[in-house]
Order: structure tokens, then C-alpha cells, then sequence
């Protein structure tokens, strides 16, 4: 902060931003340390989390915005009110740390110098824009999360084989109704609108679970839907791609052939 004054800038530092990229924005044990240890000394003070591929993958910005309550503060047991998918590998850290800090409503603008920036990158990648695709871009990362959704279901049914209602059905049929389970969601998400997806979703949550809680299997759904829906997307912008430049060509193509003359053939 003094270089910062003696460089003539007055303003304050009024938070930081680090990037979680693949695995949601949301804070950590660390990230919440940090955020509460500046919390402490200068105020305002705001942590932001971005996600680089999830926005990459999804097509809108993934951003966060955090801070972190009062030492020795319980919040209430209310429900979050956006679901989000974590990895399997980090749903201890999310847990442990979920009730230590809320997050903060978000608003950002393009102001006329990002205009002009964009501008700029458009006019010289344009061909590399139009000519990409989000389903070649983020191979690995839809692997990753088609491999962790696989992960979370041998784990929910190893619960389930280990729970009170465990010994009423027998592996098998465990094991199928959990792929059936699976299956049904992939279906009917390729069908569907993206809020048609969330509203089918809420509902079989609420079937599958009845508890106050979300199961296990019900938030499997949910990152179903999710990889369902990006796939979806990504699709959908190939073929329009295809319709707006292919279909063109073609018709243009097909159209001088037919306006070619005929050859005169002598009797």
C-alpha cells in the first residue's frame, strides 16, 4: 500500500482474484484465510474467483465474488441457492470451508476501451473464431468431468451398499437402477431446453432424495444435465456454422450448374 501511495495512486486495494480453472468458483481453506486475514486489516475487502474453462465450455463468464464471515460467526442452515458442480477430488476442501464465507451478487460492463480491444482481436483471429470448436477446444476437460461423474457413481453405489436400505436390494439391480438412472437424464436433457432441464431437474431431486438434502444420486443428475447441456451447445453452434457457410456454398454452387447452357447435339 505505501508504494502504491508514493506512486500517486490513492485508491485502495479493495480485493483480489485468482482463477479455478475446471473446478467452479467457490474458496478454499487457503483462499479463505487470505480473505479473512485482509479482511481484518483493510476494508473493503472482496475475494474473486474466475473459472477460465468452464466459461471457455459453457459460453458465458463463470465469476465469483466472495467474503468471508466474522470470526466465530455460525450462519444459518439455508440451502445454496445455486447448485454448482464440484469435482470429486475437491468436494472435502468445498465442504469444510462452505460455511465460512457467502458470496455477493455480481455486475460487470464492457466499458469503450474493451470495445476497442476486442475489436482488434476479432479483426485479426476472426478465422481462428469461426473456425474452432468448443467441442474439439475442451476435449480433456469433458473427459475429466465425464471420468469424476463416473468416479462419484461407484462411490454413491458403495454407499448405498453400505446404507440401512443396502441389504433390501441386491448389487444388480442397484447397479442397474443407478445406469438407468443415468441414461434417463442423458435422454431426456438432450431433449430439452436448458430451463426446462432445471425445472425436471428440481422435481426428480426432490423425488429421489426426500430428505432436506439433496442425495447423492440426485446431484449426480445435476452433473449430467450439466455436461449434457454444454455438449448441446457446442452442437448447436457447429451446425449453425455449417448451415450459414456449407448450405451457401452449396446452393450457390448447384445453382450455376443449373443456369449453365446446355451442349447442342447435331442430328
Amino acid at each position: 500500500m505505501g508504494i502504491t501511495f508514493i506512486a500517486g495512486r490513492l485508491e485502495n486495494v479493495v480485493g483480489w482474484y485468482h482463477s479455478h480453472p475446471g473446478y467452479g468458483c467457490w474458496l478454499s481453506g487457503i483462499d479463505v484465510s487470505t480473505q479473512m486475514l485482509n479482511q481484518q486489516f483493510q476494508e473493503p475487502f472482496l475475494a474473486v474467483v474466475i473459472d477460465p474453462t468452464r466459461t471457455v465450455s459453457a459460453g458465458k463468464v463463470e465469476i465469483g465474488a466472495f467474503r468471508t464471515y466474522p470470526e466465530g460467526y455460525k450462519p444459518s442452515d439455508e440451502p445454496v441457492s445455486e447448485y454448482q458442480t464440484i469435482p470429486l477430488n475437491k468436494i472435502e476442501d468445498f465442504g469444510v470451508h462452505c460455511k465460512q464465507y457467502y458470496s455477493l451478487d455480481i455486475t460487470y460492463f464492457k466499458s469503450s476501451l474493451d470495445c476497442h480491444l476486442l475489436d482488434l482481436l476479432w479483426n485479426k483471429y476472426w478465422v481462428n473464431t469461426l473456425s474452432s470448436s468448443p467441442l474439439l477446444g475442451n476435449g480433456d476437460y469433458v473427459a475429466g468431468q465425464i471420468s469424476d461423474l463416473a468416479e462419484k457413481l461407484e462411490q454413491a453405489e458403495s454407499q448405498l451398499a453400505h446404507s440401512r436400505f443396502g441389504p433390501l436390494m441386491a448389487p444388480p439391480q442397484r447397479k442397474k437402477e443407478a445406469r438407468d438412472l443415468f441414461q434417463a437424464a442423458l435422454s431426456c436433457l438432450a431433449q430439452v431446453r436448458a430451463r426446462q432441464v432445471q425445472r425436471v431437474l428440481c422435481l426428480s431431486g426432490r423425488g429421489v432424495g426426500k430428505l432436506k438434502e439433496e442425495s447423492q444420486l440426485a446431484k449426480i443428475t445435476r452433473d449430467s444435465a450439466k455436461i449434457t447441456v454444454e455438449q448441446v451447445h457446442g452442437l448447436m453452434s457447429q451446425v449453425i456454422k455449417d448451415i450459414l457457410f456449407n448450405s451457401v456454398r452449396q446452393s450457390s454452387r448447384s445453382g450455376s450448374e443449373s443456369s449453365s447452357p446446355e451442349p447442342m447435339v447435331e442430328a
